[in-house]
């Protein structure tokens, strides 16, 4: 009798287990779908304001031969270029996302005039003139209210430009307290902890903001790493800019996007960045193989975990791929395929001017192939 219940019951767990397989295999299938109904292709581009109408024509017209569905422009948040580019884009057939950097404000000459909008690391160092890692690194405080206001004045500056689909956010987090593994050589680093110089941000507006909530001083921890109450503080900045920013985009009729940190957990871990718990319509998850000495493959597992992390919200997730390291067409036709197998709706590519004609050709064949 015990044989027998042993043998229904490993029948029963088989036929669950096949079951919830066949589930998540359908779950699958459906996210990699896009909302019109097919998997959609992208791809990042920087503008040049002294590039002709004609040039461009001709340059986005090569990207929609090759299968690409939308840009992502960067105009340095200049919605005149942006109004420019738009209808150029239309033209062709192609949807336009105002890529903005948001928090990291490089060369910002409105907030230039305001030294104290700047992050301050733990080390008491300002972003202002003392940059971490690189020079374009300069990034405004998102508690303060003139900064924050500053950054979600411009990002209501984009959503104004008629004909696009969203403003992207870029740089919509804290600078890196964990670089990815890949570029710690060039910059002569060992990062096993978190160090004061990369840790942000300890301005006094911060520091006075977590004190009312938390009756405590950051500085005087004698551990951030592990002080889960200021790490949070830092995470929910970014999240009420962002929630801010999705009533502002949305009230303008428009979406609001993001490129962001590969998956929620590493996002949190590496930038204090927690995507899947933000007011956001799509997200494009860098998941750049290269920068973490992972295998191609890793792009099915990174999609998948945040494909994974958005399951109770309605948001689709698009896989971003940088393109340098890929040797071959065939080895980008294999990360297309990672991608929608493990539930993106779409496919975006670092950028433009990397995507030669081999690249395209097949974009455009595995395109073609999903229908």
């Amino acid at each position: 009798m015990k044989t027998n219940f042993l043998l229904f019951a490993t029948l029963m767990l088989t036929m669950v287990g096949c079951n919830q397989k066949e589930r998540k295999q359908q779950n699958l299938s459906d996210a990699s779908a896009s909302t019109d109904g097919h998997f959609k292709f992208g791809t990042w581009i920087t503008s040049n304001k002294n590039k002709a109408d004609a040039d461009y024509t001709a340059e986005f017209k090569r990207y929609k031969e090759g299968g690409i569905d939308e840009l992502l422009i960067n105009t340095s948040t200049d919605p005149k270029e942006l109004e420019r580019l738009v209808p150029l884009a239309a033209n062709e057939g192609l949807k336009v996302h105002a890529w903005m950097w948001a928090v990291n404000r490089p060369g910002d000459s409105v907030a230039q005039k305001h030294p104290e909008w700047y992050m301050v690391s733990r080390d008491g160092k300002s972003c202002f003139d003392t940059r971490p890692y690189v020079n374009y690194y300069q990034w405004l405080c998102p508690t303060r209210t003139e900064s924050r206001n500053h950054i979600l004045s411009l990002i209501e500056k984009m959503a104004k430009v008629e004909g696009i689909e969203s403003v992207h956010l870029d740089y919509i987090r804290f600078p890196d307290i964990f670089l990815p593994i890949g570029l710690l050589p060039k910059y002569d680093l060992k990062q096993d902890t978190e160090m004061a110089e990369f840790d942000f941000c300890y301005c006094e507006v911060c520091i006075s903001e977590f004190e009312k909530i938390h009756h405590k001083n950051p500085l005087e921890s004698e551990n951030t790493a592990i002080d889960m109450e200021w790490k949070n503080f830092r995470l929910n900045a970014i999240r009420n800019l962002v929630n801010d920013a999705y009533d502002i985009v949305h009230k303008h009729n428009k979406k609001l996007t993001a490129a962001v940190f590969p998956y929620p957990e590493m996002a949190d871990h590496m930038v204090r960045q927690r995507w899947d718990k933000w007011n956001i319509d799509e997200v494009y998850p860098m998941i750049y193989h290269g920068f973490y000495n992972e295998e191609i493959d890793w792009i099915g597992y990174a999609t998948q975990q945040g494909v994974t992390d958005l399951e109770p919200k309605n948001v689709g997730l698009n896989t971003g791929v940088f393109l340098p390291p890929f040797t071959s067409a065939e080895e980008l036709k294999e990360a297309i395929y990672y991608a929608r197998d493990h539930g993106a709706k779409g496919v975006t590519f670092f950028d433009g001017p990397q995507l030669s004609d081999a690249f395209l050709q097949t974009i455009k064949e595995t395109k073609e192939s999903f229908k």
